[in-house]
């Protein structure tokens, strides 16, 4: 703490957040606000529930998206008055409560450098995941499930919200799948770097013998369609089957035939959803889910064809992209980042914040590379 030359320190803090400003774009954020304020202000608003939900849900984290970064001009302020009086009172105690404040700055502007790197078409979007167990049986089940809890922990704690669409019960215990919104700005290009293969390493608790299994789940992340996005699905290309929704155990949840299977023929991908209260209500959040991952393969289909025209470029995310090892040591690690957290039960419980961030910084060198080696082939 005596050798920190605050000066310099708080100097590159006002650098660094000058840069994510401008990469911000502060007056483009006010200029949403001002937007959104007179869309939520006008009178009849909540003639449309859902619609007044987005506007007044978009404003709210617009204006935390500002005061996020103009706090912390504020607290840069306040620090470097901290700092002066010290000095001046001769007051070691203040000195270090200084140095506890810059580190806090500091951790506070490399999350919000994070953020300046979702730059991708959809990346402001909200997100919609799927989780499905893979190989693994019953703990491959119980592994889906716990991955939804996790994730679902990690956007309470951030106060984003999230609804669960679709749940497909395993016989025994866990899900077959699950799907569900994550709805907050830029969910989607934040969550995008957790989709791929996750595995699972313990003692089985559904083994008698006690023996190690090696399971796991499949993680899929699209961004959630909005209404004005060009995807349009003719109707003779979408199959709908209607069914009974179900709990745990296979049992019938209700009385009717409310959820809803919809297959897109030319693709085969399928979309169930059972957690709305009606079908017509199930059939629309089953398309737009539908519309949403046509929305990704197309995205998708872009960049191989890209790719293809620039060579082989090395960027591939590989099958298992994070491995959660309980047994013969507790350690979770992400395998493309290199970055690892010895407390599994704490990763479980939702503290994935510093995984997610190593795979943007990760993905974003990633790109770099592929447009450096585009550019030299």
């Amino acid at each position: 703490m005596a050798d920190t030359d605050f000066s310099a320190e708080i100097d590159a803090l006002r650098h660094t957040l000058a840069s994510i400003e401008q990469v911000s774009d502060v007056e483009r954020i006010k200029a949403d606000i001002d937007t959104l304020e007179a869309q939520a202000s006008a009178p009849d608003l909540w003639d449309d529930p859902e619609a007044a939900q987005k506007v007044t849900s978009k404003l709210s984290h617009r204006q935390a998206d500002l005061k996020r970064i103009t706090s912390l001009a504020d607290r840069i302020g306040d620090l470097e008055s901290l700092v002066e009086l010290a000095t001046e009172e001769g007051e070691p105690d203040l000195l270090v409560e200084a140095d506890e404040e810059l580190v806090g700055i500091r951790k506070t502007l490399d999350e919000l450098e994070v953020v300046t790197l979702l730059s991708g078409e959809y990346d402001q979007r909200d997100a919609v995941i799927t989780i499905r167990a893979g190989a693994g049986g019953v703990d491959a089940a119980d592994f889906a499930e716990t991955l939804m809890r996790m994730y679902l922990r990690w956007a309470e704690q951030k106060g984003w919200s999230t609804k669960v669409m679709d749940t497909a019960y395993a016989e025994e215990a866990g899900l077959k799948s699950v799907t569900f919104e994550v709805n907050a700005p830029f969910a989607f290009g934040t969550l995008s770097v957790e989709a791929g293969t996750h595995r699972l390493v313990r003692i089985s608790p559904f083994d008698n013998q006690g023996r190690r299994q090696t399971s796991f789940a499949a993680v899929e992340v699209v961004p959630l369609i909005e209404s004005d996005d060009s995807i349009e699905i003719p109707e003779s290309e979408i199959k709908v089957d209607v069914f009974r929704s179900s709990g745990p155990g296979g049992q019938s949840v209700n009385t009717t035939d409310s959820a809803v299977r919809m297959t897109h023929i030319p693709t085969g991908i399928v979309v169930s959803m059972q957690n709305e209260k009606s079908q017509i209500q199930n059939r629309a959040a089953a398309l737009r889910v539908l519309q949403s991952r046509l929305l990704l393969q197309r995205k998708a289909e872009e960049n191989a064809k890209k790719k293809e025209m620039a060579g082989d470029v090395k960027a591939s995310w590989g099958d298992q992209m994070r491995s959660y090892v309980l047994n013969p040591y507790q350690m979770v690690k992400d395998l493309r980042t290199g970055h690892e957290e010895g407390n599994p039960a704490s990763v479980f419980d939702g503290q994935i914040t510093d995984f997610i961030d190593a795979g943007i910084r990760w993905r974003a060198e990633q790109a770099q590379i592929a447009r450096d080696e585009a550019e030299q082939a």
